[in-house]
């Protein structure tokens, strides 16, 4: 897997490449110092993974996801790195497309999991931080019930739930009593009636419009 680090402290970036740089699986392939390079890198090396510090020179971390995001064919993974979890900053950058987010302090085993994590996709990282920052957000704004929700199927909703509650496919499909495959195409589903990337932005969604209740 390849991995692009975004920090504008050259130490975290040399901490950061040692750590990944020492695992079989996983290769540092670029690294930058303000959002604007982490765009222009990200464009430059096709990672599979970008860990992006959240505050940054010229453009902050959450500016230089929506770009990556929105010009890029092939599109990273991208994990934001913060000091705080409850950081307004993160909960932005979840809101334009970052996969998850991942604090400063993790230990070297936790960083290694998480970067992996993300690149299979099929689970949010750190369920019950993502929960509790999207519950903490909703409960600031009126919910709106956007058209999707009346486009879902008793099943895609069924799942959306579980996915918000942050269970896996494997976990939702033993729940529902169907197969991985079976869940796999749910949640596809689900994801593109929402217009939703992958499942922290479902779960945002999910908060944001009333479909889970906080509380």
């Amino acid at each position: 897997m390849r991995v692009v680090l975004a920090d504008d402290e050259r130490m975290v970036r040399t901490a950061l490449r040692v750590i990944l740089d020492a695992e079989p699986d996983l290769e540092v392939v670029g690294e930058a110092a303000t959002g604007a390079e982490a765009v222009s890198v990200v464009r430059a090396a096709h990672p599979d993974v970008v860990l992006m510090d959240v505050r940054m020179p010229e453009i902050d971390g959450i500016r230089a996801t929506e770009q990556i995001l929105a010009g890029t064919a092939r599109a990273p993974r991208i994990v934001v790195v913060t000091t705080f979890e409850n950081d307004s900053y993160v909960y932005d950058a979840l809101r334009v497309g970052a996969a998850g987010f991942l604090l400063k302090r993790a230990a070297a085993e936790e960083l290694v999991s998480a970067v992996r994590l993300v690149a299979r996709s099929d689970s949010l990282l750190y369920p019950a931080a993502v929960r509790g920052l999207a519950a903490e957000h909703a409960r600031r704004r009126p919910p709106a019930a956007p058209p999707w929700v009346a486009r879902l199927t008793e099943r895609e909703s069924e799942v959306l739930r579980l996915v918000a509650a942050g269970l896996t496919n494997a976990e939702i499909a033993e729940r529902i009593g169907v197969g991985p495959a079976t869940v796999k195409t749910h949640v596809a589903g689900v994801l593109a009636k929402l217009g939703a990337r992958d499942r922290t932005q479902a779960v945002i969604l999910a908060y944001e419009s009333g479909f889970v209740r906080t509380g």
